[in-house]
């Protein structure tokens, strides 16, 4: 005999609350195992599609991993170093900057920058403040993320945690499916690939999108010589997943560096203009409708939403987790308001026809 629903929504919400707590608590710890799960979700298909091609598990789980280290690799030693290094000048640079950004406001409009003025005044103020504080703001932010993150435990468990879930993925799911309540397992078995349609809809598909992009910004506006390029295109790249947040900061960004550096010739800033205008034209018309989709049922407001939610709650680790649960929730949501539209609180009393326009009328 089934237990009474109310004593089984009292299980699950206990489950739930302890879920919560655990990470609450275990936030930071956790964190290792969350990035190696989330890389393990990305790469699964591949995984798939490579064992249809007449690999094991194993070796398809071994191309993988050593094609991403390598990958990986390239990226430490060739990228990071560099966008370190463009991002600290930048830093450094930020009051020579606001410097000419005065001489040049002082020269189109005098009325507005009078001595003593407070438009000056500010502007003096937040030149000193980025070049005192940026280098400890940078410093401050190293030094937290080495506190809270354990440095060696993101580049040795991260991966061989992605290794061993990527490698027993589909026992995992097999295992999971064998401990669904039997009543519910087709219901939950229907939101469980509606919520992983939606999930790699957006984040397979957005991820690819912010990498293309990044890369296309980056190598575009370093070819056409500005000297932040790769800051700028890491920063537009990497806000993409937010519609046109990542277009609007990353060119209002290297607009604004194309001002100081191209002043007078116009042409490269042109080029810095058109470079967002048909990066924004490729993501609308090719990239996102190719790789994403028309509709993954997750509005930008709700992802905002749910980041800012989840990350003041559980911290980084919470934004990490912020996306699946959105989508999961989004799924649920759906689910219960179709439940909630076939139910007779909906519906009103069975049987019984709907009043007539004309009829109102005619009384």
């Amino acid at each position: 005999m089934a237990l009474p629903v109310r004593q089984q929504v009292t299980y699950w919400g206990i489950a739930m609350a302890l879920f919560a707590m655990a990470l609450w608590y275990l936030g930071d710890i956790m964190l290792p195992f969350v990035m190696g799960g989330a890389i393990a979700y990305f790469l699964d298909p591949v995984a798939d599609r490579l064992e249809k091609m007449g690999l094991s598990r194993v070796m398809a789980t071994a191309v993988i991993t050593l094609v991403s280290l390598m990958i990986a690799a390239i990226v430490l030693v060739a990228i990071v170093p560099m966008l370190i290094e463009q991002t600290i000048a930048l830093v450094e640079l930020a009051p020579q900057f606001s410097r000419d950004f005065m001489t040049f406001i002082n020269t189109r409009f005098p009325d507005l920058l009078k001595e003593g003025s407070v438009v000056q005044q500010s502007l003096i103020s937040l030149g000193d403040a980025i070049q005192e504080h940026g280098g400890d703001l940078l410093q401050g932010v190293l030094t937290s993320a080495v506190s809270v993150i354990n440095i060696v435990a993101l580049m040795v468990i991260v991966p061989v945690v992605a290794f061993y879930l990527l490698l027993d993925w589909d026992n995992m799911v097999e295992v999971v499916d064998s401990l669904l309540p039997r009543d519910y397992a087709p219901t939950i078995r229907l939101l469980a690939r509606q919520v992983d349609h939606t999930l790699a809809a957006f984040i397979r598909g957005m991820g690819s999108v912010c990498m293309m992009l990044g890369a296309y910004y980056a190598i575009a506006l370093m070819l056409v010589g500005l000297q932040f390029g790769l800051v700028v295109g890491f920063v537009a790249g990497a806000l993409t997943f937010i519609p046109y947040v990542g277009a609007l900061i990353g060119g209002a960004l290297a607009i604004g560096l194309g001002l100081f550096q191209f002043w007078g010739d116009w042409v490269s800033l042109g080029l810095v203009g058109a470079i967002f205008v048909f990066g924004q034209v490729i993501e609308g018309n090719v990239l996102t409708p190719k790789l994403v989709g028309s509709s993954v049922g997750l509005h930008p407001v709700w992802l905002i939403f749910a980041l800012s939610v989840f990350g003041a709650l559980f911290g980084f680790v919470g934004m990490l987790i912020a996306v699946p649960l959105a989508a999961a929730i989004g799924v649920l949501a759906r689910f219960f308001i179709a439940q909630y539209k076939g139910s007779k609180l909906y519906t009103g009393l069975a049987g019984m026809a709907p009043l007539e326009t004309d009829d109102v009328q005619d009384e």
